[in-house]
């Protein structure tokens, strides 16, 4: 028999306030992206985002809830908000910009970033989970739907095309978060299984045409996530590990003996790319620009750093963005936001994978495992699905309730919930 636990509900109240929240976000998202794409007006786009931007504040005071699972979390998250506050406090005097305002909201890497740690106070249950897996399916039938219209352009012939390369990047914000999906597999109905690992293999066969090799790292993860995880639950294990090595053997001979793969349409640039250090002028301007205090403070929303001539027709000497993930958190907000981060990101990991009773429990943990390695090859630190759902792990690695649930009365869990 299922204990219904009252943390696993919601009130009507704030079931509305959650559909308008993720009507929002999705607006949000959607309107954002094709802006980035330079076939879409960006004043247009960028209207229809202020209506996303007001129904996520609007539906954010009613779903916050200061409500903790214990007392370490209470204190490291507050001390954590509290200096993302500082933080957006030293470049309040910016906002008098019209430019930086309209970064402010509509960039995601940029303001609306510092505002995605409150989905760790949203109600923790299954209701809102089942919101996200919704949001996700929608955001995998708009990927489709934008590479069917940019198509041209993502194979572009030319490789070192930047429009086909900005739209494979630009749209993996709404590809990633299918990763969650195809890792939760067992809680899913056939056919958002079918649709989510389409995503996640579309978007890994455009990160190797153009060439991206952190995307194409980072959807390997969940691919081999996944298979560890369906071989480990399969009751058919040998049989799947026999032909997955026959397959790879045919593959090796296949690659090594008759193919060459620097020719190939598929994978040639990706190999040319495979020794190519392309950060490493960056990083050193980087580390070479920040000082002491920098390291530890960070140098504020607005930070940069000296980066002469490594961009075609850069307008000054400085950069706002370094592509490494991490040290983009150092920049803004040094050591100290990165390390309160992982105060709060470390336990949550702890928790789910070795003090949990489900699959939900442990695969949250190990997306907040994929955002920390990610960290290095990409940013994952954005106003997006994939980085909202880091926050959302971590909810529910702290959640006793929901770490103790079993696999089979979670499933019943979520085919009651509407």
């Amino acid at each position: 028999m299922i204990n219904y636990d009252t943390s696993l509900t919601v009130n009507k109240k704030q079931l509305k306030s959650l559909n308008n929240f993720w009507l929002g976000f999705i607006v949000y998202t959607f309107s954002g992206l094709p802006s980035n794409t330079t076939y879409v007006s960006i004043v247009i786009c960028q209207g229809v985002q202020i209506i996303g931007v007001i129904l996520m504040a609007i539906s954010i005071i009613y779903l916050i809830q200061f409500k903790f699972d214990n007392q370490y979390l209470k204190f490291i998250y507050i001390l954590y908000c509290a200096w993302l506050f500082t933080l957006l406090l030293k470049g309040f005097q910016f906002l008098t910009n019209y430019s930086y305002l309209k970064d402010f909201l509509f960039n995601p890497y940029e303001g609306m970033l510092y505002f995605a740690p409150l989905v760790l106070l949203f109600p923790r249950n299954l209701v809102f989970y089942k919101k996200v897996f919704d949001v996700i399916a929608v955001c995998g039938i708009f990927y489709i739907i934008y590479n069917t219209l940019f198509i041209k352009q993502v194979l572009s012939a030319d490789r070192s095309s930047v429009t086909g390369t900005g739209i494979v990047e630009t749209l993996s914000d709404l590809s990633f978060s299918s990763g969650f999906v195809v890792l939760t597999y067992a809680y899913h109905h056939r056919k958002r299984q079918w649709l989510a690992l389409g995503v996640v293999s579309l978007a890994f066969f455009f990160a190797v045409i153009r060439a991206r090799r952190g995307l194409t790292l980072m959807y390997t993860e969940i691919v081999l996530v996944s298979y560890i995880l369906y071989v480990f639950h399969s009751k058919m294990k040998f049989l799947i590990i026999y032909l997955t090595a026959f397959i790879a053997l045919l593959g090796v001979f296949y690659v090594s003996g008759v193919y060459r793969p620097h020719e190939n349409r598929l994978f040639g640039s990706l190999l040319e790319r495979g020794n190519e250090n392309t950060r490493e002028r960056v990083e050193l301007y980087f580390q070479d620009d920040m000082k002491t205090k920098d390291w530890i403070m960070g140098r504020g929303i607005r930070g940069e750093y000296f980066c002469p001539d490594v961009e075609e027709n850069q307008l000054t000497n400085y950069r706002q963005t370094i592509e490494t993930g991490y040290k983009q958190t150092i920049l803004k907000g040094g050591l100290i936001s990165l390390g309160l981060f992982l105060l709060i990101a470390v336990p949550a990991i702890l928790k789910g994978l070795f003090f949990s009773k489900n699959i939900l429990s442990k695969i949250a943990a190990i997306w907040i495992v994929m955002c920390l390695i990610n960290s290095y090859p990409g940013t994952v630190n954005a106003f997006t699905l994939q980085y909202l759902l880091v926050w959302m792990s971590i909810g529910i690695c702290y959640s006793k309730n929901i770490r103790n649930l079993r696999d089979d009365d979670l499933k019943k869990l979520f085919q009651a919930v509407t």
